[in-house]
């Protein structure tokens, strides 16, 4: 610089040759000039960007803060403007000085208008003014430094830059004053992040007052509500991606090129990178600032030994500078973890967002490829890796950059052998390329195996009612443990290649090391000493970091770049076509024409053809379907299962359903659809609502529909809420459809009336209150079309003719509205306007009831063969005339009890005196620290010899690792009188990083495999097997979800976590310990900070890991109720659409999710807000390490100083890590604490005991109940009372009577789901809620159990004599056979479903078949037996599933069979069929027929009639039908059958 421009005796510097600091030239220019400048540019385009793209928040501001900060910014621009024209007067005057005051000047006058602006828009501080004042707070303190070495440090100009630095001072105070008690930010609805400024973002200072609050009490999820920023959000995350995804979409396929989701990921953010990459790479850069004053240092200290020491000044300028690079290389670290971290938890609310509204979409055939169980994981798994990886992607940025310095260092020290040294890296690199490989085929391998057993699990436990009946637990345990087994061999290999991988970031810079000091020494003949050694060390260690996290990045970013595909496959399949249904909302003007018209219609589940495949996609296939057969024989084989056989070729069938549809329903017509079992009814259903491919034809419909499906579609939520489902709720039409559904009567049955919880699938509902809660839910909408599939099957027959007269039929409360009934029934039939049939997909015959008879074609004979003899209409027709006006007070009668019933539940809400009200409970969260007893079932778990191996090895390896060190220390220290050649030295050397490298590998084979692997098979073991043995109340209060994150999130922490997290803890401890030790040996009066700083880090630990352990434990429960709902969804998505409520379930999706994602950002932000504390102790570390050596520079020689400094700059990054991992692993033992929780719950009755029965037991089938009493859960009313009855030898009896007077709670009570009240197994067996183990909580199970005490007792059943009670389960219900009335088949072939171990022979399975009439159906299926069973048996009838479930009957051959209303869901026809075969199969057994057809017991021996859990009536049908005064006579009048009796 020109001495014109300076006119100093210093000159332009930078540093002065007279004084230990920067020239005042330099400063001005550098320090002052430049940075105002910037600050004037980055102020402008600040405003113009408020102008621009914000609104004014019009919520006022802040007087008190505002005006002092203006005032202060303007007097500070006065102060320096006065200040320049001082200088510039004076005859010698410095233009540098001139121009820095006047160009600050002119920034802080900008800062001023600027202010304004930022008031107006913004309810937080301002960032650029902020930073400003940072900056010009520290170039000021320098420069006053300065000038006060200078001779004329009192003069006006210094004065006034004093008076200068103090408004800077107050001005910042102002500006950085906290403002959450201001008007402005507590009316504002933004988050506490978006109100921080710069100073709480960048030490996460606006986290304190929840980590605070948690310190003192146990923290909830209502603690940590509404902390992210509105970006976060799904509104505006799915907005921005979803619009850029369809565009890009679009773009591809128009070029023909496949779409890539993950560049579209990335691309999405844009500009939101920038920031994201400037502090990577600073912090980067900052990160090797270090060692270079760490150089300079030791220069400093070895100067002491020669006659020329440098200044002491110095020194502490040195120790200081390293203390503040590594306070600013953390802070810039934590900004770029958090910025990064919000971009992943942006992208997986949107991906979340896309993949809900993805399944509202989905076509047959895409439903078909994409189960549940597959769509579910692409949100839990797939779209969670971008919140888990996104943040590495940024390392393929900072890995080269860092390598490239560290060499570029490491040169500056030891020269080429440098490069030697790291010439090793290019020899493992290809190592290093297999192992990434290999990580990513062997996640994508495991997520597989995770899928299939994650989907096997939640069909076992969505269908475990069937399950236990069946006795089939050991049968799906087996299942399980194929994929369970094939995840472990996998994590297997994985721990196999970690524990060689650990080379990589643990030994490799010793390898370095010791390859390029040999070189230096021995080749390059270079000089030895504590500089060169020490420096070269610390470099290497910093080397180590990108190398160590290329292997990891690279297998993360391959994890992430399999989960985005899958992502991307499912998003790109095939969605409904819109067009296909022209469909109005509003009625026609004219209604005179058809509200639906289909015309020419041919539908189908399937496309028109299956897709071409090349040959090489047919090699392909075929290569992966040998291999997969290959392993399944081998997996079979190893859980101790036969082989599987070679199944046949599936082929699909793409034959349409429907064909020649020709259809046209009139305004407030009943159209009547009937037909036998797969015929067509409910597919035609599907076609209009637009869930079927439609291949010709047109489909319209005017008005809006309402839906009740077939199998009912119950959601989580009160009885209430199911009916109104999100209609505005009126009380008038609320009380007349619940009336008209018939549902009065169960208000009075449940604890809470309406507002009683149903739990998931409507689990504690009958299968006729379901259906009326889905009619009157239907009936609710207050549509123009209701689409009834089948109603009327599940009801008793006096519910049956409640519904027609109040609801469906001429008179009910529908009766202005258009109706299409599918019914199995054909006692209505004649009051119908239209009847439809339909035979093998075709519509036979159209028209009204008299038309059709008149025909006399198969409706004829239909009606004629099954129909009840004439009943005298016109008698019944005039009674029915008399009765109407009784009947209408009684109607209004109902209608005033039901409205008084909800006032009455109402009250019962608010004044909480119903326990029983809320079925489901919230998810319990745990409190307080893991318990130590948790540490002890892990270590358990993985043997406590690994475990106390593993802490022995991780010891030794760490004196290895110091003995390195400490070797090359005494090699520096006797270098130059040693007698010993250079390769003695680095022969010892090599041997002590070898015996580091080989004991490494064995330390962490034995923590990932040996015990990691052991510990993750036997913890998932004990929870599958005792989830499976518990009793079928926690099934009832406990939704799916939950119960499937005990196996999802939390086994994933177990398999892949918490290895880990013990690896590093153990590695960073001993490391911490090792580093302590060294530094304290070399530098005593070290110990003096020992005891401060670490009871500042046991306190910083102790504050936080309260807040910590909740954090994760929050975000651990908000995660179910968003799969819980999802899952829901899936199961209803055909409701969903036909009632057009998806945009509805799409906001509580976004409302979920957004819970589960504030959940891990408050998690997330914890950990910064830990980091950046842990930093700055660890920055005292180093300074007081730095100082100590400092100060004892004249004891000290270099090469202690060397290695003390050394130790102390990785202590930093070590005890940062420690109590990080500590910290994670407390939050992953979470997993551990659950998955015991659930392992130790009370199980059921034994399946097996030592009471020795005969072996054909029972050969008889003699049933006796003795005063039989029992309630579904410990704590509610009995549900059967006091029954008494004895069913001989091969009798048939009938159960009858009204909803829920415990016709199924019968047959559960005979296999045993339900214990007799009071009875051993019903007290052992009940678990309450799911206590956590707060120590005020310990008494209350006790205390649950004495308050369900009663009097009564439970009484017993018998079976030829024996107590059941005192049975195994298992032998009980494999003993007794059932045909349920919720037909449940499971994902499978139909032999599997009929067989599932393998005991029958495949001409047994196909005589079942032919029995119940299904055999002709399954051998048109080109697969026969093999023939692919979907999720939930979507692919069959409902009809067809339950004629597979009378197969299973028929295969297993028992004295006893219960029929639960086995053919409610059959027409008459396919009925009579059935009742015939098992008059025939099952003579010589005892039959229980629980029926709705009060014709389907008509021909029993015995008829019992169940009234409010007691036997009402016990006899013969004959003799009760002659008894008009008996209940059964009253109910077989009401289902039309008294004429024919």
């Amino acid at each position: 610089m020109s001495t014109s421009y300076c006119r100093d005796s210093e000159g332009w510097g930078p540093t002065s040759d007279h004084r230990t600091d920067l020239t005042l030239c330099f400063e001005s220019t550098i320090l002052s000039t430049l940075p105002a400048l910037l600050a004037i540019l980055a102020f402008i385009h600040r405003m113009y960007t408020l102008l621009r793209t914000r609104q004014a928040h019009g919520l006022g501001r802040t007087n008190l803060i505002y005006w002092p900060c203006q005032f202060f910014m303007a007097a500070a621009a006065i102060v320096l403007l006065v200040r320049a024209g001082l200088i510039g007067q004076e005859a010698n005057h410095s233009p540098a000085s001139v121009l820095a005051s006047a160009s600050v000047a002119m920034a802080w006058l900008t800062a001023v208008l600027l202010n304004y602006f930022e008031h107006k828009y913004e309810i937080r501080s301002s960032t650029p003014i902020f930073s400003f004042y940072f900056v010009s707070v520290v170039v000021s303190a320098i420069t006053i430094r300065t000038i006060s070495e200078l001779p004329d440090s009192t003069g006006t100009d210094a004065v006034l830059y004093y008076t200068y630095f103090a408004l800077i001072i107050f001005g910042f105070t102002a500006e950085s004053w906290p403002r959450g008690s201001t008007k402005v930010q507590q009316q504002s609805s933004a988050s506490p992040y978006e109100k921080a400024n710069l100073f709480s973002r960048y030490w996460f200072f606006y986290l304190q007052h929840i980590i605070s609050a948690g310190y003192k009490k146990p923290l909830q999820g209502s603690d940590v509500a509404d902390m992210m920023p509105q970006r976060i959000k799904t509104q505006f995350s799915y907005s921005l991606l979803a619009n850029q995804w369809d565009q890009h979409v679009l773009k591809r396929r128009n070029q023909g090129k496949e779409p890539r989701l993950i560049l579209l990921v990335l691309k999405a953010y844009g500009v939101q990178w920038i920031p994201i990459l400037v502090y990577r790479v600073l912090a980067s850069i900052l990160s090797f600032v270090a060692p270079v004053l760490m150089n300079q240092l030791l220069s400093f200290t070895g100067s002491y030994s020669t006659d020329a020491p440098m200044p002491v000044v110095l020194g502490i300028i040195l120790s200081f500078g390293m203390f503040f690079s590594t306070i600013a290389s953390a802070l810039l670290e934590g900004q770029f973890n958090q910025l990064i971290m919000n971009m992943g938890i942006e992208a997986r609310t949107a991906l979340i967002s896309m993949i809900y509204r993805k399944a509202l979409r989905l076509s047959p055939a895409a439903r078909n490829e994409q189960s549940p169980g597959d769509i579910q994981n692409h949100m839990s798994v797939d779209a969670e890796r971008w919140s888990e990886a996104l943040p590495l992607l940024p390392m393929w940025l900072s890995i080269p950059f860092e390598i490239c310095i560290a060499l570029w260092l490491l040169y500056q020290q030891l020269g080429w052998a440098a490069i030697a040294g790291a010439g090793t890296v290019v020899v493992v690199s290809p190592v290093q390329a297999w192992i990434a490989s290999f990580f990513a085929r062997a996640k994508d391998e495991k997520l597989a195996a995770m899928d299939n057993r994650i989907r096997l699990l939640n069909e076992v436990f969505s269908g475990i009612k069937i399950v236990k009946l069946y006795g089939w637990e050991s049968s799906f345990r087996a299942k399980v443990a194929v994929f369970r087994n094939r995840e472990l061999a996998i994590l297997r290999k994985i721990g196999v290649a970690f524990s060689f991988m650990t080379i990589m970031f643990s030994s490799l810079t010793l390898l370095m090391a010791l390859v390029s000091f040999s070189i230096f020494a021995s080749v390059s003949d270079g000089v030895i000493n504590s500089q060169t050694i020490f420096v070269s060390i610390t470099l290497f260690g910093l080397l180590n970091r990108p190398i160590g996290m290329l292997s990891f990045t690279t297998g993360e970013t391959m994890g992430l770049i399999v989960a985005t595909r899958r992502i991307q496959k499912y998003l790109l399949a095939e969605e409904l076509s819109e067009g296909s249904i022209e469909h109005i909302d509003e009625l026609p003007n004219d209604l005179s024409l058809p509200v639906i018209e289909v015309k020419d219609g041919v539908f189908a589940w399937d496309k028109e053809g299956p897709e071409v495949e090349t040959e090489k996609q047919i090699k392909a296939r075929e290569k992966k379907e040998a291999k997969k057969a290959k392993q399944e024989a081998k997996e079979a084989l190893e859980a101790g299962l036969p082989a599987p056989t070679p199944g046949t070729p599936i082929e699909r069938n793409y034959e349409p359903t429907l064909k020649d549809i020709n259809l046209s329903v009139h305004c407030g017509y009943l159209t009547a659809v009937v037909g036998r079992v797969g015929q067509g009814k409910t597919s035609l259903f599907n076609a209009m609502i637009g869930d079927m491919y439609k291949r010709r034809g047109t489909v319209k419909i005017n008005g809006r529909i309402a839906y009740a499906p077939q199998q009912p579609w119950i959601i989580n939520a009160t009885l209430k809420d199911n009916v109104v489902f999100g209609c505005t709720f009126d009380q008038e039409r609320y009380d007349r459809i619940v009336f008209a559904a018939g549902l009065t009567p169960d208000f009075e049955m449940l604890p809470a009336a309406d507002l009683t919880e149903i739990g998931e699938r409507g689990i504690n509902l009958s299968g006729g209150q379901k259906q009326r809660v889905s009619l009157a839910r239907a009936a609710y909408q207050d549509a123009d079309i209701y689409l009834l599939d089948d109603p009327l099957s599940a009801v008793d027959a006096h519910v049956d003719q409640h519904l027609w007269k109040h609801l469906i039929g001429p008179e009910g409360l529908l009766n202005s509205k258009t109706r299409l009934l599918v019914t199995h029934g054909i006692h209505h039939l004649h009051e119908a306007d239209q009847i439809v049939v339909i035979k093998d997909g075709v519509i036979t015959e159209t028209g009204q009831y008299q038309e059709l008879m008149d025909a006399k074609n198969a409706f004829y004979q239909l009606i004629e063969d099954y129909s009840v003899k004439q009943r005298q209409r016109d008698t019944d027709s005039e009674s029915m005339n008399d009765a109407e006006t009784v009947k209408e007070m009684d109607e209004t009668t109902e209608i005033a009890h039901a409205h008084a019933l909800h006032d009455k539940a109402m009250e019962t809400q608010v004044e909480k005196q119903d326990e029983n009200a809320e079925l489901v409970e919230e998810e319990e969260m745990k409190v307080g620290s893991i318990h130590w007893h948790v540490y002890k079932v892990y270590a358990k778990a993985a043997s406590y010899r690994n475990a106390i191996q593993v802490l022995i090895l991780f010891v030794v390896i760490q004196s290895c690792q110091i003995g390195t060190n400490t070797w090359l220390q005494n090699w520096v220290e006797v270098v130059n009188d040693t007698t010993h050649s250079v390769g003695y030295y680095m022969g010892i050397y090599a041997v002590l990083v070898v015996g580091f490298m080989l004991l490494t590998v064995w330390t962490s084979y034995t923590t990932m495999v040996s015990a990691g692997v052991r510990a993750s098979e036997r913890l998932h073991n004990d929870l599958l097997n005792n989830v499976l043995r518990l009793p079928m109340s926690f099934f009832d209060t406990t939704p799916v979800g939950r119960v499937i994150n005990r196996f999802s999130s939390d086994c994933f922490s177990i398999d892949e976590q918490i290895p880990w997290a013990f690896h590093d803890m153990f590695f960073c401890f001993v490391s911490v310990m090792g580093s302590l030790i060294v530094i304290v040996v070399t530098t005593p009066i070290f110990l003096v900070i020992v005891p401060p700083v670490f009871l500042v880090y046991v306190f910083v630990q102790s504050y936080y890991i309260a807040s910590s352990r909740a954090f994760k434990r929050i975000e651990s429960i908000s995660k179910s109720p968003m799969y819980q709902h999802f899952s829901e969804t899936l199961s209803g998505v055909s409701t969903i659409r036909a009632m057009r409520c998806n945009e509805r379930f799409i906001v509580e999706n976004a409302t979920k999710s957004d819970l589960a994602s504030n959940a891990h950002f408050v998690w997330a932000v914890g950990n910064r807000w830990l980091n950046a504390r842990l930093e700055a102790l660890g920055s005292i570390i180093v300074l007081a390490a730095s100082l100590f050596s400092v100060f004892s520079r004249n004891s000290l020689n270099a090469s202690m100083v060397g290695l003390s400094l050394s130790y102390a700059l990785n202590i930093t990054q070590d005890i940062t890590w420690m109590v990080r991992c500590f910290c994670e692993l407390q939050n992953e033992l979470v997993g551990v604490e659950r998955v015991k929780e659930y392992s130790e719950k009370n199980q059921e009755a034994p399946n097996e005991t030592d009471v020795v029965l005969p072996e054909s037991w029972p050969s008889q089938g003699n049933i006796v109940f003795k005063n039989y009493s029992t309630r579904y859960r410990q704590g509610m009313d009995l549900v059967i009372k006091n029954v008494s009855f004895e069913v001989l030898p091969g009798e048939k009896v009938g159960i009858v009577g009204r909803t829920g007077a415990g016709k199924s709670s019968l047959t559960l009570a005979l296999f045993r789901v339900i214990e007799a009240a009071n009875s051993h197994w019903a007290k052992a067996s009940h678990n309450g809620s799911d206590y956590d183990s707060d120590p005020s909580k310990v008494d209350v199970l006790p205390a649950e159990l004495e308050k369900v005490e009663v009097e009564e007792d439970g009484g017993s059943i018998e079976i030829d004599g024996v107590d059941i009670s005192t049975i195994g389960l298992e032998h009980l219900r494999q003993h007794l056979a059932i045909i349920p009335q919720d037909p449940t088949l499971f994902v499978g072939t139909v032999r599997d479903n009929l067989d599932p171990f393998e005991q029958s022979q495949d001409l047994e399975i196909w005589e079942a078949l032919e029995r119940a009439h299904l055999k002709e159906y399954i051998s048109s299926m080109p697969a026969g037996l093999s023939c692919e069973v979907t999720q939930n048996g979507e692919n069959f009838s409902v009809g067809q599933r339950s004629l597979i479930c009378l197969a299973r009957a028929l295969l297993r051959k028992t004295k006893i069979l219960i029929l639960d209303e086995a053919t409610a869901a059959v027409d008459v026809e396919t009925d009579e069929l059935i009742q015939k075969t098992i008059r025939k199969e099952f003579k010589d057994r005892t039959i229980l027929t629980i029926a709705h057809r009060i014709k389907t017991v008509m021909d029993s021996d015995k008829i019992l009639v169940l009234e409010k859990g007691r036997v009402e009536e016990f006899e013969s049908p004959v003799l009760l039908m002659q008894r008009k005064e008996s209940l059964f006579y009253k109910l077989a009048e009401q289902a039309g059958e008294v004429a024919s009796a």
